[in-house]
């Protein structure tokens, strides 16, 4: 069988990722601008703040981004929207107050790209609701921020027309807001998600997380087509982990975790590839009931690698490296696991061709 699907619903989320992390980079480069033209010390202190969290955040895309696991491109509208709005910034022409009131609106934008994407989650599976969880503390912040900005602007509005200082009532309310905003809403939704130093261990247990969704949604469906975009993702998901972990863990932890107890990975591994090949061969509209039996065979024995990851591994690791090296090692596997995913992609459009 085909590995994927040609699923233009996993390809349209993809491409929506693609452009609030292009878009995301954009945010970065405009705070930077406005930093740099600001002579208020306070929107000045706000916007410092805004930068910090912009950039964590743009970790935390690009990590959703690895975990989704269907590398695509941005849209091209959106790459010249962001080439004018960047060399709009750059001029002379927008006055500062101006320039804060694009920033508002292009804050605007990620909110509502980043709602759109987890609301279309939904729809197309559990797994993918798994894979992009933690950009609701994007979304979460991204509002925060908008909120913010609409005091600034109401500040600088006035000075802009008047001449003299806005009524501070208006920035009190305002402030007040979003508070109680990040605080009710935000700070629930944040606990226990991705941030920009996750060490390997996290960045491994999303990967396992979002299998075990898979396994589970493959063990729930009769529907060939259905069990076919499972598993094409699952194939993907597994592919990408294995090679990342073969390539950036097991030979640093091999010193550490003992070469038994290390080869045992890379031979689980192995019987893992192998059976995910053999599975991919397996019709389900003609097979399902076999498919399925292979499937489970294969559920087992991830999970039981799995559970041993998890359990000494992860301990290996904690008592060897420090956290610095630890977060260090979840950049390289995050960073590997993107070109392998690239590289799956291209020899997935090359054998639909």
């Amino acid at each position: 069988m085909v590995s994927t699907l040609d699923d233009t619903k996993r390809q349209a989320i993809g491409t929506k990722l693609a452009d609030i992390k292009l878009l995301q980079e954009l945010v970065i480069q405009i705070e930077q601008q406005l930093l740099r033209e600001s002579n208020d010390s306070e929107i000045s202190d706000r916007l410092r703040k805004f930068l910090d969290d912009d950039k964590k955040n743009l970790g935390i895309i690009e990590t959703v981004i690895v975990q989704y696991g269907n590398p695509a491109e941005p849209k091209q509208t959106v790459k010249e929207e962001a080439d004018k709005i960047r060399q709009l910034m750059q001029g002379s022409e927008l006055s500062f107050f101006e320039k804060v009131s694009k920033h508002e609106l292009l804050k605007h934008q990620q909110v509502m790209s980043g709602l759109l994407v987890h609301k279309a989650a939904q729809k197309v599976g559990a797994d993918v609701l798994a894979a992009i969880g933690p950009i609701n503390t994007v979304n979460f912040e991204n509002r925060a921020h908008q909120e913010q900005l609409k005091g600034i602007l109401e500040i600088l509005g006035v000075r802009e027309l008047t001449g003299q200082e806005a009524d501070q009532g208006i920035w009190g309310r305002v402030q007040d807001a979003i508070a109680a905003f990040s605080g009710v809403v935000g700070s629930a939704v944040t606990q226990g998600t991705d941030k920009q130093d996750a060490n390997i261990q996290d960045i491994i247990r999303l990967d396992h997380q979002k299998v075990n969704v898979l396994f589970t949604e493959i063990a729930a469906s009769n529907d060939p087509q259905k069990l076919q975009e499972y598993f094409g993702q699952l194939y993907k998901d597994l592919t990408a982990h294995a090679e990342a972990e073969e390539e950036v863990v097991y030979p640093r932890a091999r010193a550490f975790y003992g070469q038994e107890d290390t080869q045992e990975l890379f031979d689980e591994q192995a019987q893992m590839k192998q059976l995910l090949a053999e599975i991919k061969r397996i019709d389900p509209s003609t097979s399902t009931s076999q498919f399925k039996d292979r499937v489970k065979n294969l559920a087992d024995i991830v999970m039981d690698h799995v559970r041993q990851e998890e359990s000494t591994l992860f301990a290996a690791i904690r008592n060897n490296l420090s956290s610095d090296q630890s977060e260090q090692w979840a950049t390289e596997f995050k960073a590997a696991k993107a070109k392998i995913q690239q590289r799956l992609a291209k020899e997935s459009q090359g054998a639909a061709r």
